[in-house]
């Protein structure tokens, strides 16, 4: 198993990407931390890693704050005496809006949420990881980060600012043995596609949007998990500060 005896934390991991990772984590053999803003959904993904033989924890913490990141991190060191990876996945998407709509709580929210939480998820996991001289903190981007959508703005910027921060951050903590590294989903069936569409899924504008990705369909969650697994292990020991993209050839 690729993450036998490793101590994982998935941020958002209560449905979607992160339920997928979290139980692909536990298939490889780590011991899970998972947490979410929704406490019923985490500790659904918990029961499902314990029934098949898997170790973790299910946590209510909103990685916006920064005392329940901080918690985050010590709970997993204080069970497990270690952390091994750190999948900063929570986030929120955007309501197809053009810049004039957009309100500034808006802004705030979306930033705060995919911005300031995977910031405060390598302030508490990275100095950790240091000490050990071994980890892998992976943050979950967006093609929008790389190939915007109109009317997705706030969202785009929110995630090509990840994309920056995991570059100066594998910077920082290369010389600990440590790596940094992102992802950039494209469009993937989870609770997000809604807003990522609009206030409900139009099929036939999805039907235009998969034209215009290469092999022909949109990401399922295992596709996600199944590169974090790949991106935590030892096989992926020299990349660092690189944003991988899954999704299917659309950023060609």
């Amino acid at each position: 198993m690729k993450l036998e005896g490793r101590v994982a934390v998935v941020t958002g991991g209560g449905s979607g990407i992160g339920a997928a990772a979290a139980l692909a984590f536990a298939r490889e053999g780590a011991r899970v931390v998972v947490t979410d803003v929704n406490e019923a959904g985490a500790k659904v993904v918990l029961e499902q890693i314990e029934k098949a033989g898997g170790q973790g924890l299910a946590l209510r913490a909103d990685v916006t704050q920064a005392a329940d990141s901080q918690a985050i991190v010590e709970r997993a060191t204080s069970t497990w005496g270690r952390l091994d990876l750190y999948f900063a996945n929570a986030g929120v998407s955007q309501w197809k809006n053009y810049v004039e709509e957009v309100d500034e709580e808006t802004f705030d929210r979306i930033f705060a949420v995919n911005v300031k939480g995977v910031w405060l998820g390598a302030k508490y996991a990275l100095p950790v990881m240091k000490r050990q001289r071994r980890g892998v903190f992976v943050v979950n981007a967006s093609t929008a980060a790389i190939r915007p959508r109109p009317g997705s703005q706030t969202y785009a910027a929110s995630k090509g600012a990840v994309v920056t921060l995991t570059k100066a951050l594998a910077l920082e903590a290369a010389p600990h043995g440590v790596r940094v590294v992102a992802i950039a989903p494209v469009a993937t069936h989870t609770p997000m596609l809604s807003p990522f569409m609009s206030e409900a899924v139009d099929q036939e504008a999805l039907a235009r949007y998969i034209d215009t990705i290469p092999l022909g369909r949109l990401n399922e969650p295992e596709d996600v998990a199944s590169t974090v697994v790949y991106l935590a292990s030892d096989d992926a020991s020299m990349i660092t500060g690189t944003c991988i993209e899954i999704d299917g050839g659309r950023c060609i």
